[in-house]
Protein backbone atom coordinates (compact mmCIF):
# COMPACT_ATOMS: atom_id res chain seq x y z
CA UNK A 1 0.00 0.00 0.00
CA UNK A 2 2.83 2.21 0.94
CA UNK A 3 4.32 1.49 -2.25
CA UNK A 4 1.95 2.45 -4.13
CA UNK A 5 1.07 5.73 -2.26
CA UNK A 6 4.50 6.33 -2.51
CA UNK A 7 4.25 5.78 -7.03
CA UNK A 8 1.42 7.82 -6.93
CA UNK A 9 2.70 11.03 -5.41
CA UNK A 10 5.69 10.25 -7.94
CA UNK A 11 3.03 10.84 -10.72
CA UNK A 12 1.87 13.70 -9.21
CA UNK A 13 4.95 15.03 -8.92
CA UNK A 14 5.75 14.56 -12.93
CA UNK A 15 3.11 16.01 -13.62
CA UNK A 16 3.90 19.11 -11.62
CA UNK A 17 7.12 19.64 -12.94
CA UNK A 18 5.46 19.05 -16.58
CA UNK A 19 3.18 21.51 -16.18
CA UNK A 20 6.17 23.90 -14.89
CA UNK A 21 8.19 23.30 -17.44
CA UNK A 22 5.71 24.14 -20.14
CA UNK A 23 4.85 27.38 -17.92
CA UNK A 24 8.27 28.66 -18.04
CA UNK A 25 9.12 27.81 -21.33
CA UNK A 26 5.74 30.16 -22.33
CA UNK A 27 6.26 32.70 -19.72
CA UNK A 28 10.03 33.65 -20.79
CA UNK A 29 8.91 33.41 -24.70
CA UNK A 30 6.80 35.88 -23.93
CA UNK A 31 8.89 38.34 -21.94
CA UNK A 32 11.62 37.80 -24.05
CA UNK A 33 10.67 37.46 -27.65
CA UNK A 34 6.81 38.34 -28.03
CA UNK A 35 6.96 41.22 -25.71
CA UNK A 36 5.45 41.64 -22.06
CA UNK A 37 2.30 39.50 -21.71
CA UNK A 38 1.56 38.35 -25.09
CA UNK A 39 0.40 40.94 -26.98
CA UNK A 40 2.30 40.26 -30.14
CA UNK A 41 1.14 36.79 -30.47
CA UNK A 42 -2.33 38.10 -30.03
CA UNK A 43 -2.49 40.32 -32.53
CA UNK A 44 -0.37 37.59 -34.83
CA UNK A 45 -3.29 35.27 -33.99
CA UNK A 46 -5.75 38.25 -34.93
CA UNK A 47 -4.55 38.91 -38.39
CA UNK A 48 -4.65 35.20 -38.89
CA UNK A 49 -8.06 34.73 -38.23
CA UNK A 50 -9.16 37.80 -40.27
CA UNK A 51 -7.21 36.26 -43.02
CA UNK A 52 -8.89 32.94 -42.99
CA UNK A 53 -11.98 34.65 -42.69
CA UNK A 54 -11.51 36.53 -45.80
CA UNK A 55 -10.93 33.15 -47.71
CA UNK A 56 -13.49 30.63 -46.27
CA UNK A 57 -12.86 28.94 -49.19
CA UNK A 58 -9.88 27.86 -48.09
CA UNK A 59 -9.96 27.05 -45.14
CA UNK A 60 -12.83 24.65 -45.65
CA UNK A 61 -10.25 22.77 -48.16
CA UNK A 62 -7.60 22.82 -45.40
CA UNK A 63 -10.32 21.21 -42.19
CA UNK A 64 -11.50 18.70 -45.72
CA UNK A 65 -8.22 17.64 -46.62
CA UNK A 66 -7.47 17.09 -42.19
CA UNK A 67 -10.96 15.06 -41.74
CA UNK A 68 -9.86 12.99 -44.95
CA UNK A 69 -7.05 11.51 -43.42
CA UNK A 70 -8.27 11.25 -40.27
CA UNK A 71 -11.01 8.98 -41.52
CA UNK A 72 -8.17 7.28 -43.44
CA UNK A 73 -6.12 6.70 -40.29
CA UNK A 74 -9.42 5.44 -37.98
CA UNK A 75 -10.21 2.95 -41.54
CA UNK A 76 -6.78 2.03 -42.18
CA UNK A 77 -5.86 0.82 -38.38
CA UNK A 78 -9.27 -0.58 -38.04
CA UNK A 79 -8.25 -3.25 -40.72
CA UNK A 80 -4.83 -3.70 -39.27
CA UNK A 81 -6.62 -4.51 -35.85
CA UNK A 82 -8.44 -6.98 -38.04
CA UNK A 83 -5.84 -8.60 -39.52
CA UNK A 84 -6.47 -6.99 -43.30
CA UNK A 85 -4.79 -5.06 -45.33
CA UNK A 86 -3.83 -1.53 -44.60
CA UNK A 87 -1.16 1.15 -45.33
CA UNK A 88 0.02 3.93 -43.23
CA UNK A 89 -1.76 7.65 -43.97
CA UNK A 90 0.91 9.74 -42.22
CA UNK A 91 4.80 9.52 -42.81
CA UNK A 92 7.07 11.50 -40.53
CA UNK A 93 9.52 13.56 -42.34
CA UNK A 94 12.96 13.17 -43.49
CA UNK A 95 15.42 13.48 -41.01
CA UNK A 96 13.09 13.10 -37.74
CA UNK A 97 14.51 10.73 -35.19
CA UNK A 98 11.62 11.31 -32.87
CA UNK A 99 9.59 7.89 -34.25
CA UNK A 100 12.58 5.02 -34.23
CA UNK A 101 11.67 3.31 -31.57
CA UNK A 102 10.27 -0.17 -33.54
CA UNK A 103 7.14 -0.26 -31.88
CA UNK A 104 6.10 3.07 -33.52
CA UNK A 105 5.49 1.15 -36.26
CA UNK A 106 5.14 -2.86 -35.29
CA UNK A 107 2.38 -2.09 -32.39
CA UNK A 108 -1.03 -0.50 -33.37
CA UNK A 109 -1.75 1.77 -30.88
CA UNK A 110 1.60 3.17 -30.75
CA UNK A 111 1.35 3.85 -34.56
CA UNK A 112 -2.46 4.92 -34.25
CA UNK A 113 -1.27 8.04 -31.93
CA UNK A 114 1.90 8.54 -34.29
CA UNK A 115 0.03 9.00 -37.59
CA UNK A 116 -2.89 11.27 -35.72
CA UNK A 117 -0.23 13.60 -34.18
CA UNK A 118 1.26 13.58 -37.33
CA UNK A 119 -1.84 14.85 -39.07
CA UNK A 120 -3.01 17.40 -36.88
CA UNK A 121 0.55 18.88 -37.05
CA UNK A 122 0.76 19.13 -40.64
CA UNK A 123 -2.72 20.75 -40.62
CA UNK A 124 -1.60 23.04 -37.60
CA UNK A 125 0.95 24.16 -39.35
CA UNK A 126 -0.55 24.68 -42.46
CA UNK A 127 -3.55 26.82 -41.11
CA UNK A 128 -0.20 29.46 -41.00
CA UNK A 129 1.75 28.34 -43.72
CA UNK A 130 -0.75 28.75 -46.24
CA UNK A 131 -2.43 31.89 -45.04
CA UNK A 132 -3.31 34.22 -47.47
CA UNK A 133 -2.00 38.22 -47.53
CA UNK A 134 -0.08 38.04 -44.39
CA UNK A 135 3.28 39.76 -43.38
CA UNK A 136 5.86 37.51 -43.96
CA UNK A 137 7.39 38.34 -40.71
CA UNK A 138 4.03 38.21 -39.29
CA UNK A 139 3.69 34.59 -41.22
CA UNK A 140 7.36 33.14 -39.70
CA UNK A 141 6.60 34.41 -36.30
CA UNK A 142 3.50 32.19 -36.52
CA UNK A 143 5.01 29.48 -37.75
CA UNK A 144 7.90 29.35 -35.76
CA UNK A 145 5.47 29.58 -32.47
CA UNK A 146 2.83 27.11 -33.83
CA UNK A 147 6.03 24.60 -34.51
CA UNK A 148 6.99 25.04 -30.93
CA UNK A 149 3.59 24.17 -29.74
CA UNK A 150 3.69 21.33 -31.94
CA UNK A 151 7.04 19.98 -30.64
CA UNK A 152 6.33 20.36 -27.26
CA UNK A 153 2.97 18.13 -27.31
CA UNK A 154 4.60 14.88 -29.24
CA UNK A 155 3.76 11.67 -27.99
CA UNK A 156 7.04 11.16 -27.59
CA UNK A 157 7.71 14.05 -24.92
CA UNK A 158 5.61 12.36 -22.44
CA UNK A 159 5.92 9.20 -20.17
CA UNK A 160 3.11 7.06 -20.92
CA UNK A 161 3.08 7.09 -24.49
CA UNK A 162 6.59 6.68 -25.97
CA UNK A 163 7.41 3.03 -26.55
CA UNK A 164 11.00 3.66 -25.54
CA UNK A 165 10.16 5.06 -22.27
CA UNK A 166 8.10 2.89 -20.94
CA UNK A 167 10.24 -0.05 -21.79
CA UNK A 168 12.22 1.37 -20.08
CA UNK A 169 10.52 1.98 -16.88
CA UNK A 170 9.26 -1.61 -16.61
CA UNK A 171 12.61 -3.26 -17.06
CA UNK A 172 14.09 -0.53 -14.60
CA UNK A 173 10.73 -0.61 -11.97
CA UNK A 174 10.50 3.02 -12.34
CA UNK A 175 13.60 3.97 -11.78
CA UNK A 176 14.08 5.75 -14.55
CA UNK A 177 11.44 7.95 -14.27
CA UNK A 178 12.32 8.45 -10.83
CA UNK A 179 15.48 9.46 -11.37
CA UNK A 180 14.71 11.89 -14.18
CA UNK A 181 11.86 13.26 -11.40
CA UNK A 182 14.37 14.18 -9.23
CA UNK A 183 16.93 15.85 -11.59
CA UNK A 184 14.29 17.75 -13.40
CA UNK A 185 13.11 19.37 -10.15
CA UNK A 186 17.12 19.92 -9.35
CA UNK A 187 17.38 21.44 -12.69
CA UNK A 188 14.15 23.87 -12.82
CA UNK A 189 15.15 25.04 -8.95
CA UNK A 190 18.74 25.85 -10.44
CA UNK A 191 16.73 27.67 -13.72
CA UNK A 192 16.49 31.27 -13.44
CA UNK A 193 15.40 31.26 -16.78
CA UNK A 194 13.53 28.81 -18.58
CA UNK A 195 14.56 25.27 -18.20
CA UNK A 196 18.75 25.27 -18.08
CA UNK A 197 18.75 21.71 -19.30
CA UNK A 198 22.06 20.07 -19.75
CA UNK A 199 22.92 18.87 -22.83
CA UNK A 200 26.63 17.10 -21.65
CA UNK A 201 28.45 15.67 -18.54
CA UNK A 202 30.17 19.35 -17.08
CA UNK A 203 32.40 17.76 -15.54
CA UNK A 204 34.20 16.01 -17.94
CA UNK A 205 36.03 19.10 -19.54
CA UNK A 206 39.17 21.17 -18.04
CA UNK A 207 39.94 24.59 -20.10
CA UNK A 208 43.77 23.99 -21.06
CA UNK A 209 43.65 20.58 -20.12
CA UNK A 210 40.99 18.32 -22.45
CA UNK A 211 39.75 21.11 -24.07
CA UNK A 212 41.54 24.71 -25.21
CA UNK A 213 44.65 23.21 -24.86
CA UNK A 214 46.75 24.85 -27.59
CA UNK A 215 49.91 26.11 -26.34
CA UNK A 216 50.08 29.89 -25.67
CA UNK A 217 50.32 33.02 -23.69
CA UNK A 218 47.57 35.57 -22.68
CA UNK A 219 50.27 38.91 -23.69
CA UNK A 220 47.44 41.56 -23.36
CA UNK A 221 44.24 42.00 -21.28
CA UNK A 222 41.77 45.15 -20.69
CA UNK A 223 38.39 45.26 -19.18
CA UNK A 224 36.68 43.03 -22.46
CA UNK A 225 39.25 40.87 -23.86
CA UNK A 226 42.57 39.02 -22.65
CA UNK A 227 44.69 39.04 -26.35
CA UNK A 228 46.08 35.23 -26.85
CA UNK A 229 49.59 34.81 -28.51
CA UNK A 230 49.68 31.14 -29.30
CA UNK A 231 53.47 28.87 -29.43
CA UNK A 232 54.18 28.33 -32.50
CA UNK A 233 54.88 24.99 -33.85
CA UNK A 234 56.85 25.59 -37.01
CA UNK A 235 60.83 26.58 -37.78
CA UNK A 236 59.36 29.77 -39.57
CA UNK A 237 56.13 31.67 -39.72
CA UNK A 238 54.27 34.42 -41.72
CA UNK A 239 55.93 37.60 -41.24
CA UNK A 240 52.16 39.62 -41.09
CA UNK A 241 50.64 37.73 -37.94
CA UNK A 242 46.68 36.84 -37.95
CA UNK A 243 44.66 37.91 -35.44
CA UNK A 244 41.06 36.10 -35.20
CA UNK A 245 38.22 37.75 -33.54
CA UNK A 246 35.15 35.42 -32.70
CA UNK A 247 32.05 36.09 -31.63
CA UNK A 248 31.25 37.41 -28.23
CA UNK A 249 27.98 35.75 -27.82
CA UNK A 250 30.37 32.52 -27.21
CA UNK A 251 33.14 31.50 -25.94
CA UNK A 252 36.34 31.74 -28.32
CA UNK A 253 36.90 28.22 -27.24
CA UNK A 254 34.71 26.13 -29.92
CA UNK A 255 38.12 26.94 -32.27
CA UNK A 256 39.90 24.91 -30.15
CA UNK A 257 38.35 21.86 -28.80
CA UNK A 258 40.26 18.34 -29.55
CA UNK A 259 43.49 18.65 -31.37
CA UNK A 260 41.99 16.72 -34.60
CA UNK A 261 39.34 19.63 -35.07
CA UNK A 262 40.47 22.51 -33.73
CA UNK A 263 41.54 25.34 -36.47
CA UNK A 264 43.38 27.34 -33.60
CA UNK A 265 45.63 24.30 -33.81
CA UNK A 266 45.99 24.12 -37.61
CA UNK A 267 46.13 27.63 -38.06
CA UNK A 268 49.85 27.58 -35.57
CA UNK A 269 50.71 24.29 -37.88
CA UNK A 270 50.65 26.18 -40.96
CA UNK A 271 52.87 28.63 -39.54
CA UNK A 272 51.15 31.48 -38.93
CA UNK A 273 51.51 34.08 -35.63
CA UNK A 274 48.40 33.71 -34.16
CA UNK A 275 46.75 36.00 -32.35
CA UNK A 276 43.11 35.46 -30.82
CA UNK A 277 40.83 37.79 -29.08
CA UNK A 278 39.23 35.82 -25.84
CA UNK A 279 35.95 38.19 -24.91
CA UNK A 280 34.99 38.82 -21.44
CA UNK A 281 31.78 37.36 -19.92
CA UNK A 282 30.31 40.93 -18.84
CA UNK A 283 28.41 41.53 -15.94
CA UNK A 284 26.12 44.53 -14.69
CA UNK A 285 29.03 46.60 -14.24
CA UNK A 286 29.45 46.78 -18.11
CA UNK A 287 26.23 47.43 -18.81
CA UNK A 288 26.78 50.51 -20.62
CA UNK A 289 29.64 49.17 -23.21
CA UNK A 290 29.03 50.28 -26.15
CA UNK A 291 29.30 48.31 -29.82
CA UNK A 292 32.41 50.83 -30.27
CA UNK A 293 33.74 49.69 -27.34
CA UNK A 294 34.19 46.24 -28.66
CA UNK A 295 35.60 47.59 -31.73
CA UNK A 296 37.95 49.80 -29.99
CA UNK A 297 39.37 47.76 -27.30
CA UNK A 298 38.63 44.88 -29.44
CA UNK A 299 40.39 44.20 -32.90
CA UNK A 300 41.71 48.20 -32.58
CA UNK A 301 43.74 47.38 -29.32
CA UNK A 302 44.37 44.12 -31.06
CA UNK A 303 45.95 45.46 -33.53
CA UNK A 304 48.51 47.93 -31.76
CA UNK A 305 49.39 45.00 -28.95
CA UNK A 306 50.32 42.88 -31.94
CA UNK A 307 52.62 45.67 -33.10
CA UNK A 308 54.33 45.60 -29.78
CA UNK A 309 54.30 42.23 -29.68
CA UNK A 310 55.84 41.40 -33.15
CA UNK A 311 57.26 44.74 -34.76
CA UNK A 312 54.84 44.54 -37.32
CA UNK A 313 52.69 47.15 -38.42
CA UNK A 314 50.37 45.00 -40.86
CA UNK A 315 48.20 42.16 -39.80
CA UNK A 316 45.94 39.38 -41.81
CA UNK A 317 42.56 39.25 -39.57
CA UNK A 318 39.51 36.55 -39.45
CA UNK A 319 36.27 37.42 -37.99
CA UNK A 320 33.72 35.00 -36.76
CA UNK A 321 29.99 35.71 -36.97
CA UNK A 322 29.41 38.76 -34.98
CA UNK A 323 33.07 38.79 -34.79
CA UNK A 324 33.23 39.04 -38.26
CA UNK A 325 30.40 42.56 -38.35
CA UNK A 326 32.76 43.89 -36.11
CA UNK A 327 36.18 43.10 -38.17
CA UNK A 328 33.87 44.92 -40.78
CA UNK A 329 33.34 47.69 -39.06
CA UNK A 330 36.58 48.20 -37.98
CA UNK A 331 37.80 48.06 -41.44
CA UNK A 332 35.31 50.32 -42.95
CA UNK A 333 36.77 52.64 -39.72
CA UNK A 334 40.26 52.15 -40.88
CA UNK A 335 39.10 52.64 -44.68
CA UNK A 336 37.95 56.43 -43.59
CA UNK A 337 41.25 57.26 -42.21
CA UNK A 338 43.01 55.48 -44.74
CA UNK A 339 45.10 52.86 -42.55
CA UNK A 340 46.53 49.64 -44.53
CA UNK A 341 46.86 48.00 -40.95
CA UNK A 342 44.79 45.50 -42.38
CA UNK A 343 46.37 43.11 -45.35
CA UNK A 344 43.46 41.04 -45.77
CA UNK A 345 39.92 39.86 -43.69
CA UNK A 346 38.42 36.63 -43.78
CA UNK A 347 34.59 36.86 -42.41
CA UNK A 348 33.28 33.00 -41.10
CA UNK A 349 29.41 32.90 -41.32
CA UNK A 350 29.43 36.36 -41.04
CA UNK A 351 26.19 39.01 -41.89
CA UNK A 352 26.65 42.56 -43.23
CA UNK A 353 23.18 42.80 -44.72
CA UNK A 354 20.44 42.04 -42.44
CA UNK A 355 17.74 42.64 -44.94
CA UNK A 356 17.33 38.88 -44.89
CA UNK A 357 18.43 37.16 -41.80
CA UNK A 358 17.14 33.85 -41.68
CA UNK A 359 15.19 31.78 -38.65
CA UNK A 360 16.62 33.77 -35.94
CA UNK A 361 14.57 37.05 -37.36
CA UNK A 362 11.85 35.66 -35.41
CA UNK A 363 13.09 36.65 -32.70
CA UNK A 364 13.98 40.33 -33.34
CA UNK A 365 11.36 42.94 -34.05
CA UNK A 366 10.38 46.23 -32.73
CA UNK A 367 8.01 44.32 -29.42
CA UNK A 368 10.23 41.67 -28.72
CA UNK A 369 13.43 44.34 -28.91
CA UNK A 370 11.63 47.17 -26.72
CA UNK A 371 10.23 44.18 -24.30
CA UNK A 372 14.20 43.36 -24.02
CA UNK A 373 15.25 46.19 -23.48
CA UNK A 374 12.65 47.00 -20.66
CA UNK A 375 14.45 43.58 -19.36
CA UNK A 376 18.00 44.41 -19.93
CA UNK A 377 17.54 47.72 -18.44
CA UNK A 378 16.45 46.01 -14.81
CA UNK A 379 19.71 43.84 -14.92
CA UNK A 380 22.19 45.58 -16.82
CA UNK A 381 22.86 42.59 -19.66
CA UNK A 382 21.25 39.74 -21.91
CA UNK A 383 21.52 36.40 -19.87
CA UNK A 384 23.08 34.16 -22.48
CA UNK A 385 21.36 31.32 -21.32
CA UNK A 386 18.25 32.64 -22.40
CA UNK A 387 19.97 33.43 -25.87
CA UNK A 388 21.17 29.71 -26.07
CA UNK A 389 17.89 28.86 -25.39
CA UNK A 390 16.50 30.56 -27.92
CA UNK A 391 19.00 28.93 -30.80
CA UNK A 392 18.30 25.84 -29.38
CA UNK A 393 14.61 26.48 -30.06
CA UNK A 394 15.33 27.11 -33.77
CA UNK A 395 15.80 23.26 -33.69
CA UNK A 396 13.87 22.74 -30.88
CA UNK A 397 13.70 18.34 -31.33
CA UNK A 398 17.19 18.01 -31.62
CA UNK A 399 18.56 20.73 -29.22
CA UNK A 400 16.06 20.66 -26.81
CA UNK A 401 13.17 18.19 -26.70
CA UNK A 402 16.00 15.19 -27.42
CA UNK A 403 17.86 15.80 -24.34
CA UNK A 404 14.43 16.32 -22.21
CA UNK A 405 13.46 12.90 -23.36
CA UNK A 406 16.86 11.51 -22.48
CA UNK A 407 17.91 13.07 -19.07
CA UNK A 408 14.17 13.20 -17.35
CA UNK A 409 12.34 10.55 -19.05
CA UNK A 410 14.81 7.81 -19.81
CA UNK A 411 16.84 8.92 -16.46
CA UNK A 412 20.20 9.02 -18.47
CA UNK A 413 23.30 11.05 -17.56
CA UNK A 414 24.59 13.27 -20.86
CA UNK A 415 27.16 11.79 -22.55
CA UNK A 416 30.66 14.09 -22.68
CA UNK A 417 30.72 15.84 -25.76
CA UNK A 418 33.20 18.58 -26.00
CA UNK A 419 30.89 21.05 -28.59
CA UNK A 420 28.09 20.35 -26.17
CA UNK A 421 30.17 21.78 -23.65
CA UNK A 422 30.60 24.81 -25.27
CA UNK A 423 27.40 25.25 -26.04
CA UNK A 424 26.35 25.04 -22.72
CA UNK A 425 29.41 27.63 -21.81
CA UNK A 426 26.88 30.50 -22.41
CA UNK A 427 27.91 34.42 -22.20
CA UNK A 428 26.13 37.40 -21.53
CA UNK A 429 25.77 40.55 -23.66
CA UNK A 430 25.96 43.92 -22.04
CA UNK A 431 22.56 45.92 -22.37
CA UNK A 432 23.84 48.48 -24.49
CA UNK A 433 25.92 46.87 -26.63
CA UNK A 434 23.06 44.26 -27.68
CA UNK A 435 20.28 47.10 -27.99
CA UNK A 436 22.27 49.21 -30.38
CA UNK A 437 23.12 45.71 -32.45
CA UNK A 438 19.41 44.52 -32.72
CA UNK A 439 18.56 47.93 -33.87
CA UNK A 440 21.06 49.36 -35.98
CA UNK A 441 22.26 46.00 -37.71
CA UNK A 442 18.82 43.92 -37.74
CA UNK A 443 15.96 46.19 -37.45
CA UNK A 444 17.33 48.84 -39.64
CA UNK A 445 19.89 47.44 -41.44
CA UNK A 446 22.35 50.17 -41.22
CA UNK A 447 25.27 48.67 -41.60
CA UNK A 448 25.19 47.83 -45.51
CA UNK A 449 23.07 51.11 -46.15
CA UNK A 450 26.51 53.63 -45.25
CA UNK A 451 23.96 54.76 -42.79
CA UNK A 452 25.97 53.41 -39.17
CA UNK A 453 28.32 55.31 -37.56
CA UNK A 454 30.82 54.82 -35.25
CA UNK A 455 34.15 56.59 -34.45
CA UNK A 456 32.52 59.81 -35.33
CA UNK A 457 32.60 58.28 -39.24
CA UNK A 458 29.67 56.61 -41.24
CA UNK A 459 31.26 53.16 -42.23
CA UNK A 460 31.21 52.50 -46.19
CA UNK A 461 31.88 48.80 -46.93
CA UNK A 462 32.28 49.97 -50.43
CA UNK A 463 35.17 51.87 -49.16
CA UNK A 464 36.95 48.83 -47.94
CA UNK A 465 39.95 48.09 -50.60
CA UNK A 466 41.69 44.94 -49.05
CA UNK A 467 41.40 41.52 -50.41
CA UNK A 468 38.65 39.31 -48.62
CA UNK A 469 37.51 35.69 -48.23
CA UNK A 470 33.77 34.90 -47.36
CA UNK A 471 32.63 31.61 -46.31
CA UNK A 472 29.21 30.91 -45.58
CA UNK A 473 27.48 27.42 -45.34
CA UNK A 474 25.04 25.83 -47.41
CA UNK A 475 22.54 24.98 -43.49
CA UNK A 476 23.31 28.11 -41.58
CA UNK A 477 19.97 28.87 -39.16
CA UNK A 478 22.11 31.82 -37.56
CA UNK A 479 23.22 33.48 -40.98
CA UNK A 480 21.75 32.73 -44.14
CA UNK A 481 24.14 32.19 -46.45
CA UNK A 482 22.34 34.24 -48.83
CA UNK A 483 22.44 36.84 -46.45
CA UNK A 484 26.43 36.28 -46.70
CA UNK A 485 26.66 36.30 -50.11
CA UNK A 486 24.62 40.06 -50.16
CA UNK A 487 26.91 41.30 -47.88
CA UNK A 488 29.94 40.20 -49.68
CA UNK A 489 28.70 41.74 -52.47
CA UNK A 490 28.39 45.44 -50.68
CA UNK A 491 31.88 44.91 -49.50
CA UNK A 492 34.60 47.15 -51.78
CA UNK A 493 37.90 45.40 -52.86
CA UNK A 494 38.48 41.76 -54.44
CA UNK A 495 36.44 39.49 -53.37
CA UNK A 496 36.34 35.52 -52.96
CA UNK A 497 33.34 33.77 -51.63
CA UNK A 498 32.66 29.71 -50.58
CA UNK A 499 29.82 28.21 -49.91
CA UNK A 500 30.68 25.19 -47.77
CA UNK A 501 28.25 22.19 -46.48
CA UNK A 502 26.87 21.91 -43.19
CA UNK A 503 26.28 24.57 -40.77
CA UNK A 504 26.73 27.39 -38.96
CA UNK A 505 29.29 25.21 -36.55
CA UNK A 506 30.02 22.17 -37.88
CA UNK A 507 30.11 23.93 -41.54
CA UNK A 508 33.26 25.83 -40.18
CA UNK A 509 34.91 23.30 -38.16
CA UNK A 510 35.55 21.06 -40.47
CA UNK A 511 39.60 20.10 -40.88
CA UNK A 512 40.50 18.24 -43.46
CA UNK A 513 41.32 15.17 -42.58
CA UNK A 514 37.56 14.70 -41.89
CA UNK A 515 37.03 14.63 -45.67
CA UNK A 516 33.30 15.77 -44.87
CA UNK A 517 30.75 18.08 -46.51
CA UNK A 518 32.72 19.79 -49.16
CA UNK A 519 32.29 23.33 -50.79
CA UNK A 520 31.63 25.31 -53.86
CA UNK A 521 33.11 28.14 -55.54
CA UNK A 522 31.91 30.86 -58.51
CA UNK A 523 34.03 34.07 -59.02
CA UNK A 524 31.12 35.75 -60.41
CA UNK A 525 29.24 37.78 -57.49
CA UNK A 526 27.28 39.62 -59.67
CA UNK A 527 24.79 36.70 -59.89
CA UNK A 528 22.44 36.60 -57.81
CA UNK A 529 22.80 34.01 -54.92
CA UNK A 530 20.48 31.01 -55.98
CA UNK A 531 21.98 31.35 -59.83
CA UNK A 532 25.77 31.46 -58.32
CA UNK A 533 24.86 28.73 -56.12
CA UNK A 534 23.47 26.87 -59.46
CA UNK A 535 27.14 27.77 -61.31
CA UNK A 536 29.94 26.98 -58.54
CA UNK A 537 31.86 24.57 -59.20
CA UNK A 538 31.66 21.62 -56.15
CA UNK A 539 34.96 21.20 -54.79
CA UNK A 540 35.21 17.69 -52.16
CA UNK A 541 37.22 17.98 -48.80
CA UNK A 542 37.69 21.03 -46.42
CA UNK A 543 37.58 25.01 -47.03
CA UNK A 544 40.48 25.44 -44.72
CA UNK A 545 43.19 24.07 -47.29
CA UNK A 546 41.09 26.45 -49.72
CA UNK A 547 41.86 29.10 -47.88
CA UNK A 548 45.09 28.24 -46.79
CA UNK A 549 45.99 28.91 -50.54
CA UNK A 550 44.27 32.18 -51.40
CA UNK A 551 46.17 33.49 -47.76
CA UNK A 552 49.48 32.22 -48.93
CA UNK A 553 50.38 35.29 -51.25
CA UNK A 554 49.31 37.61 -47.91
CA UNK A 555 51.29 36.09 -45.54
CA UNK A 556 54.45 38.16 -46.48
CA UNK A 557 57.28 36.41 -46.44
CA UNK A 558 58.77 34.00 -43.70
CA UNK A 559 60.77 34.94 -40.61
CA UNK A 560 62.00 32.82 -37.97
CA UNK A 561 59.17 32.07 -35.28
CA UNK A 562 58.33 34.37 -32.72
CA UNK A 563 57.92 33.41 -29.17
CA UNK A 564 54.80 34.99 -26.87
CA UNK A 565 56.92 37.08 -24.86
CA UNK A 566 59.50 37.69 -27.15
CA UNK A 567 58.74 41.27 -28.46
CA UNK A 568 57.15 44.27 -25.71
CA UNK A 569 54.49 42.60 -24.25
CA UNK A 570 55.52 40.23 -21.19
CA UNK A 571 53.27 36.92 -20.76
CA UNK A 572 50.66 37.61 -18.22
CA UNK A 573 49.05 34.04 -18.33
CA UNK A 574 49.06 31.45 -20.08
CA UNK A 575 46.44 30.44 -22.68
CA UNK A 576 43.33 29.87 -22.59
CA UNK A 577 43.43 32.56 -19.95
CA UNK A 578 40.89 33.26 -17.00
CA UNK A 579 38.31 35.19 -18.92
CA UNK A 580 37.41 32.26 -21.20
CA UNK A 581 36.80 30.59 -17.47
CA UNK A 582 33.88 32.74 -16.46
CA UNK A 583 30.83 30.83 -16.59
CA UNK A 584 27.56 32.07 -15.65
Amino acid sequence: MTAHKDWEQECFELGKSYWQVFDNLWQQGNSYWQGDGGEQWAEAVKQANQAWLGNPSGLFSLYNQWLEKQQQLWQQTSQRLLGGQFHTVAEPRTGDQRFNHPQWQSHPLFDFIKQAYLINSEYLDALFAQLPELDPKMRQQLQFNTRQYISALAPTNFPWSNPDVIEQTLASGGKNLSEGLKRLADDLENSPLGLNLPMTDLNAFKLGENIAATPGQVVFQNRLMQLIQYQPSTDTVAKRPLLLVPPWINKFYVLDLKPQNSLIKYLVDQGHSLFVISWVNPDASLAEVSFEDYMQEGPLAALEAIALATGEQQVNTLGYCIGGTLLACTQALLASRRSKRIASTTYLTTLLDFADPGEIGVFINEQSVAALERQMQQVGFFDGRMMALGFNMLRENDLFWSFFISNYLKGELPPAFDLLYWNSDSTNLPAAMHSFYLRQMYLENKLVKDELKLAGRYLRLGKIATPSYFLATEKDHIAKWQACFQGARAHGGDKTFVLAGSGHIAGVINPPAAQKYGYSTCTDLALEPLEWQHRAERHNGSWWEHWQSWLKPLRGGEVPARQPGDGQLPVLEAAPGSYVGRRL
